[in-house]
């Protein structure tokens, strides 16, 4: 008979936070600088730079611990890690193991079989090391130290994960609470939203955990359930045939190849050498600093989810895609506070604004938009100022050269026109030129008379009001019929 297995999964998630500076000093903390520009002494782990903590990533911790209900440490600490990397110029890191900045929270998901709490064990508060380039052709290393002691937190959750389903339901509900409340963009492809996948498997119904493995440094959901599905095989595989031995151990991911290759034993704390940091004093939290902090949260997906499906009268599909994505939400509220037509502008989002990104090969998070410009341009459409059609080509404007709708409509005239007379000129020429497609319509196919249509707003070049358009075609067309 055979056996059947359980997969048993803990994360760990580094959480880059949304500071000015890094967490020990005052350089900048902004992704996309030139190679090594910002690095000063202390992050670059100089002797005799004493650390100075940023307030701002505590406010941010705590941020983080309130939407993830956890327990605020009310005297939390700083420690050495101590390990030996290139990225890691001062020999050790600085984060927190004795008395992290919460602990004990937890986070509903919706996994298949229903609605799962993820239970967390902490988060806590630490520097990101630098980044390794690898350059093949040279055969040589190189090292970028601007992300050197940029502020993370590392929300580290109990193995309470058995798909790879609920992990995705866990980082894309994560990813939501964080980036609405302001903590973190959390953009997977930039780096700053890293996941570690902790792997075991055991025979089904046993409550002893198997060998566990780690899968470092993941930064996008299909890669984490590639990685998955191939790591949770390996075990089953070594456990039914004895192909291999499994011991406990830090394995990265190639996506290109489709597995895992070991990189070295998986440490525990002891390797680590943690002890508190001399250098840093403890920090108190008290309770009226945490409802300052509780006062100041934005509104959440959910609570706005909520409130877009009730008070805006929007449907629970147009309302989870807005939010969905921190950008998107904002640039529904923003367009909303200068065009009140909640729908109307849900669907600007969503068909145009979307649409543009996608041929853009760009992601909702990176759609940058005026949005005042972007509810002028949603009014003139409102209004028959212009056609919908010619809205798409100013909203192309709006987005590449910043344009004013307005201004941009006036001075290339691209006003709609309704002039009847004119509008029916250009159909009787439709009609004669165009004969073997009226016949057809006449004959009742539909799809001649969308070419009609099309031909009208040609000769129209695209300004005609199609509303009028439609009127006077079908009327043309029923004197056809009726000669």
């Amino acid at each position: 008979m055979n056996k059947t297995y359980e997969v048993v999964m803990g994360l760990e998630v580094h959480i880059e936070l949304a500071t000015e500076s890094k967490l020990f000093c005052a350089c900048s903390a902004k992704f996309g600088a030139d190679v090594n520009e910002n690095v000063c002494p202390a992050c670059s782990g100089m002797p005799g730079m004493p650390a100075v903590v940023n307030k701002r990533a505590i406010e941010l911790g705590i941020t983080a611990a309130l939407v993830t209900n956890s327990e605020i440490t009310r005297t939390m600490t700083f420690d050495k890690k101590n390990y030996f990397y290139p990225d890691l110029p001062a020999g050790h890191q600085i984060t927190q193991l004795y008395a992290p900045i919460c602990r004990k929270g937890w986070i509903e998901i919706e996994a298949d079989s229903g609605t799962k709490k993820i239970t967390l064990h902490q988060i806590h508060i630490e520097e990101d090391a630098g980044k390794l380039v690898h350059d093949t052709r040279s055969g040589t290393t190189l090292i970028d130290f601007n992300r050197t002691s940029v502020p993370l937190i590392e929300i580290v959750s109990n193995p309470d994960f058995r798909t790879a389903a609920e992990v995705v339901a866990y980082l894309e509900k994560l990813r939501s609470l964080l980036s609405f409340a302001g903590i973190s963009d959390c953009k997977m492809q930039e780096g700053s939203m890293r996941c570690d996948v902790n792997i075991s498997v055991r025979e089904a119904g046993s409550d002893i955990l198997g060998t566990r493995t780690e899968i470092k440094n993941m930064n996008s959901l299909k890669a984490i359930i590639r990685a998955i599905e191939y790591e949770s095989q390996r075990h089953i595989d070594a456990l039914e045939t004895g192909s291999e031995e499994l011991f406990q151990e830090t394995r990265r991911w190639d996506d290109n190849k489709g597995m895992t290759f070991s990189m070295r034993g998986k440490e525990d704390a002891t390797d680590y050498r943690y002890f508190p940091n001399p250098e840093l004093m403890p920090v108190c939290i008290n309770d009226e600093w945490i409802e300052e902090i509780r006062a100041t949260l934005p509104e959440s997906a959910e609570a706005k989810f909520t409130r877009m499906t009730t008070e805006l009268n929007l449907s629970e599909y147009d309302s989870k895609i807005i939010t969905g994505s921190k950008n998107l939400s904002t640039i529904f509220d923003e367009t909303l506070k200068n065009f009140n037509k909640p729908k109307d502008v849900v669907n600007w989002i969503m068909v145009e604004l979307l649409s543009i990104a996608k041929g853009d090969n760009k992601g909702e998070d990176d759609i940058n938009i005026d949005c005042g410009k972007f509810a002028k341009l949603i009014s003139l459409v409102d209004s028959g100022a212009i056609n919908r059609t010619i809205g798409k080509e100013v909203l192309i404007k709006v987005l590449e050269d910043k344009v004013d709708p307005e201004s941009y409509v006036t001075e290339q005239g691209l006003g709609s026109i309704t002039d009847t007379s004119f509008i029916t000129g250009l159909i009787d020429e439709v009609i004669v030129e165009f004969d073997k497609s009226v016949k057809e319509y006449l004959g009742g196919n539909q799809k001649a008379y969308g070419f009609l249509v099309g031909q009208v707003m040609r000769k129209a070049e695209k300004k005609a009001d199609p509303k009028v358009v439609n009127e006077l075609l079908k009327e043309a067309l029923t004197k056809v019929q009726k000669t």
